[in-house]
């Protein structure tokens, strides 16, 4: 019976399995390998991940980078703000998530520095229309007055190692609020061992949005809307990959936004270049049309990101595969240990 509520998502985790900073080397994080054909489970360790690769295969990463997205400031009575940028607009508008003891009417005014002010236009749904008033692009003021917008359950302040290493090594387009974790795992080093293995590595882009971290609030999971999030798959990776599929590779997408990027731009069955917003909401009962290996981190109970993950390797093994991780104290989350999902190919 294939799971369609909002419970059926939902498991235990102990909070000290929760990661709080990450490992003094990426690679040495420990690697659950799931292979669905078999409903085996493997413990590894990441840097050996080679091992579970083909010359034919293709590894596609997404290169967005986090930006320093949360802003602290004040209105006009001196309350206090905290504002986090979930998109530009053109002119130094964008959209964002304000928290604040009430909310903020249009026409209100918000100071974050001598130079870096704000209005309040109005509302799209959750998120506040800001006109920003600086003395510079927008994303210029924000590296001088922003900071890295780490996970709610991340409990300890942003710090300098995070400027590096909540970041992948190949991240270079600016416009996430998250990084994309499962890249976080990956060395230079270990990158170029792979290409020398005959892998071939290609780049798509995702923006990771805040909704990443919105919660699932519908029992009934067709009732949930999905955030939506800006991607660009190119033509030079559609080539790439449908020549891998001619040759009997596999595409192996790291971490669930390349894994949404790459099925939104195939969802006609054929993959085909991409540059606009995707909503896509996979959950058990998705077809795949183009990812064949997963790799990826733990993720939150009862998060889409979850659902996702149960869909590709299916549910049963999915959360087998979850307990075994908290049995065997995996690192949990963000900063936390990885797994890759190998569907019969």
């Amino acid at each position: 019976m294939r799971p369609t509520f909002l419970s059926d998502f939902d498991y235990f985790l102990p909070n000290h399995l929760i990661a709080q900073r990450p490992l003094p080397c990426r690679s040495t994080s420990r690697l659950l390998c799931v292979e669905t054909a078999q409903a085996r489970l493997s413990d590894c360790y990441f840097e050996n991940i080679i091992d579970w690769m083909r010359p034919q295969d293709v590894l596609v990463v997404n290169n967005t980078r986090v930006f320093p997205a949360r802003l602290r400031g004040e209105k006009v009575s001196g309350a206090r703000i905290e504002c986090l940028i979930e998109r530009f607009l053109s002119g130094n508008q964008a959209l964002v998530h304000l928290r604040s003891n009430r909310s903020p009417k249009p026409g209100s005014m918000l100071t974050f520095s001598d130079t870096l002010t704000a209005e309040v236009l109005g509302r799209e749904g959750a998120l506040f229309l800001l006109q920003f008033h600086c003395h510079s692009k927008l994303i210029d003021a924000l590296k001088k007055y922003g900071e890295i917008p780490l996970p709610p359950y991340i409990k300890r302040p942003v710090d300098e190692e995070d400027k590096e290493r909540y970041q992948t090594v190949y991240g270079q387009q600016e416009g996430a609020v998250a990084a994309p974790t499962a890249g976080l795992h990956f060395t230079h080093d270990l990158l170029e061992k792979i290409r020398l293995h005959g892998i071939t590595v290609v780049e798509i882009t995702l923006h990771v949005g805040a909704g990443t971290f919105q919660p699932v609030r519908e029992e009934k999971l067709h009732l949930h809307k999905m955030h939506q999030e800006c991607c660009e798959v190119s033509q030079e990776v559609c080539d790439v990959i449908r020549q891998c599929q001619q040759d009997s590779g596999r595409v192996i997408a790291v971490g669930t936004t390349t894994l949404r990027a790459l099925e939104t731009a195939a969802s006609n069955g054929s993959i085909m270049p991409y540059k606009k917003a995707t909503d896509l909401f996979i959950r058990p009962g998705y077809h795949f049309n183009c990812v064949n290996v997963l790799i990826t981190n733990f993720h939150l109970p009862k998060s889409s990101l979850l659902m996702l993950v149960a869909a590709f390797g299916g549910y049963d093994l999915i959360m087998k595969a979850y307990q075994r991780a908290i049995n065997n104290n995996y690192r949990f989350y963000s900063y936390g240990d990885a797994m890759m999902i190998v569907r019969s190919h």
